[in-house]
């Protein structure tokens, strides 16, 4: 047996106003909804190699009864990786474009083990931390 992805499948209060956020603010694209016409119940949303699912609260406490006790968010992040050139620091470029559009919740900084960070949060409370080695 070999894993070979995870994909975050997030419960979200508000579908359409989440898939605005990763599509509009964090530069996601959407790869298939279900159904194919709104109101949608899940809409899987891409960048680069990043995956997204995103699941209306109504359909996923259907399907997961247990998740309906649970808050939205909660302490769930979400660290994605970026790359660039060498000497170009990514993350703080999509941190400038980015930052005033959404709640940081983290500032950019240079962590010790060599990353650059920063975190945002999205419209249901998920944590997502932006980083890119830069020593």
């Amino acid at each position: 047996m070999k894993l070979t992805d995870v994909v975050p499948n997030l419960v979200v209060a508000d579908i359409d106003r989440s898939t605005a956020f990763y599509r509009d603010i964090l530069g996601f694209t959407v790869v298939a909804t279900v159904p194919d016409t709104a109101p949608y119940v899940f809409v899987w949303l891409q960048r680069d190699a990043v995956n997204v699912f995103l699941n209306a609260t109504e359909a996923a406490f259907k399907d997961f009864p247990h998740l309906a006790a649970k808050a939205l968010g909660g302490t769930a992040t979400l660290y994605v990786t970026l790359e660039g050139e060498a000497d170009r620091a990514v993350v703080d470029e999509l941190h400038d474009a980015i930052a005033g559009r959404c709640r940081v919740v983290h500032p950019l900084h240079t962590q010790f083990y060599g990353m650059r960070e920063f975190a945002v949060e999205d419209p249901d409370g998920y944590t997502l931390m932006f980083a890119q080695r830069v020593g």
